[in-house]
């Protein structure tokens, strides 16, 4: 294991020439934003945050988080106004967007270097008025706490994430966070000790000193925060994966787990038995939509399962420019015409006499020996393909699509197998809906 953790430093640690590049890069921002901050009273500071200023950057994700730092009697309307402002007129020559959190942000390009100039409250340690409130406070406690013996052990640990593709809190992943991989190589002390651990890891776990009692299957308390559950933002299907990935690596090590993995065992007959429903939207944030989308693979789901198809997966996903797609792996594209519908107990005499008037005529009913009264109805639809196109065309509104999206499958939309679905990131999605992770679900 030694020898392949030692290959794996490889991998991780950012070369020299790197450094400095991402250190240009980081300077021009940050003069840039401190340029414009002077152009308004509010401001009480600017500074950096994240990965890159903590030393625990990854070298193809290197971000450079920019923190504008707000008086906290400043309304919320200018502080986002302000904000946004800065944003766009110091990245102006790397054609800026806004992104969403909490609040929205302006994030910009500068040599394949993504910059996030992020606002904030000038705020004592506990008085939040924001979620980015807490970024100094992770950045000023991990600068102080990790040895650079350990920040190099983080950077293994999110190599580790990232090549399983478990690495990242945003909502397209809701994986392990990157302050998440800090806090657990601060509490065990390296990236092997961190995988050992998580590969016994029992359910309810805590990590930290909470100070209220939390439900979730890890809980991972904020070094800074005693009231905040860093664990409520994993899903359990990223958590089972890094319990899996732990446990084959700890088993069987091998420098395959600090590489990206392209060759997923694809299963044709679950290919046949997947769909997908593809539709354009009107560019918004990618946190917005990436929301939205899964959403409504979500209601989708829980509709299809009423009308009595068995989803086995399902994902919502989007290109991040205007592109939806949400796809169902189902246990059949087809189910029977019929299926039994149970009514009231033949004692319950009202219950009884009205289920008998609304099934009488259009069905065969009959009493059961669990003495309820039964009655053998025929479906709507026995064809998804069929059932979606009516649900989204004709009961959208009954269909638990999100507002937000409503308006774009109204414009149009398609239902289509999901082995003809086109574009790089859904062909990627269905990959994965449709094939095991060899890598953390075998053991050689």
């Amino acid at each position: 294991m030694k020898q392949i953790i030692e290959k794996a430093r490889i991998l991780s640690i950012p070369s020299k020439k790197l450094e400095q590049e991402k250190t240009n890069v980081a300077k021009l921002a940050f003069n840039l934003v401190r340029k414009q901050v002077t152009k308004y009273s509010q401001i009480t500071g600017v500074e950096f945050g994240g990965s890159y200023v903590k030393g625990t950057w990854l070298p193809k994700k290197a971000d450079i988080d920019i923190f504008i730092k707000f008086e906290k009697s400043t309304t919320d309307k200018k502080f986002v106004e302000i904000s946004k402002k800065i944003g766009f007129e110091s990245m102006k020559k790397f054609k800026p967007y806004v992104r969403y959190s909490e609040h929205p942000y302006v994030e910009a390009r500068i040599k394949d270097t993504k910059v996030n100039v992020v606002p904030c409250y000038d705020v004592k340690k506990g008085q939040w008025q924001s979620a980015a409130d807490r970024s100094p406070f992770h950045t000023k406690f991990m600068l102080e706490s990790l040895t650079g013996v350990m920040k190099d052990e983080v950077r293994l640990l999110k190599n580790f994430l990232s090549c399983n593709k478990i690495y990242g809190s945003e909502i397209a992943k809701q994986g392990i966070s990157g302050y998440v991989t800090e806090v657990l190589v601060l509490h065990y002390g390296s990236f092997q000790n961190v995988i050992k651990s998580i590969a016994k890891l029992k359910k309810n776990h805590i990590i930290g000193k909470p100070t209220k009692k939390f439900d979730t299957s890890i809980i991972i308390i904020d070094p800074i925060d005693s009231n905040r559950n860093l664990g409520a933002a994993i899903s359990n299907e990223n958590l089972g994966k890094f319990i899996l990935a732990s446990r084959s690596f700890m088993k069987s090590p091998s420098i395959s787990f600090f590489k990206l993995q392209h060759n997923p065992k694809i299963y044709k007959n679950n290919l046949e038995n997947s769909i997908s429903v593809k539709f354009n939207y009107k560019q918004r944030s990618p946190d917005i939509i990436w929301g939205q989308v899964k959403r409504a693979a979500n209601s989708l789901a829980i509709q299809l399962e009423i009308e009595g198809f068995k989803v086995l997966r399902y994902a919502g996903i989007t290109d991040e420019k205007n592109e939806g797609c949400l796809i169902f792996l189902l246990q059949s594209l087809t189910i029977e015409e019929s299926f039994l519908r149970d009514g009231p107990d033949f004692f319950y005499e009202s219950e009884s006499e009205t289920f008998i008037r609304k099934n009488s005529k259009n069905s065969m009913m009959w009493i059961g020996s669990n003495r309820k009264i039964l009655s053998l109805q025929k479906r709507r639809q026995n064809d998804i393909s069929l059932f979606l196109k009516d649900l989204l065309k004709n009961h959208l509104n009954k269909s638990g699509i999100p507002k937000g999206l409503k308006a774009d499958i109204k414009k149009g939309f398609k239902v289509m197998p999901a082995k003809k679905a086109a574009g790089k990131s859904i062909k990627e999605a269905i990959a994965e809906l449709v094939s095991t992770d060899a890598t953390i679900l075998s053991f050689n």
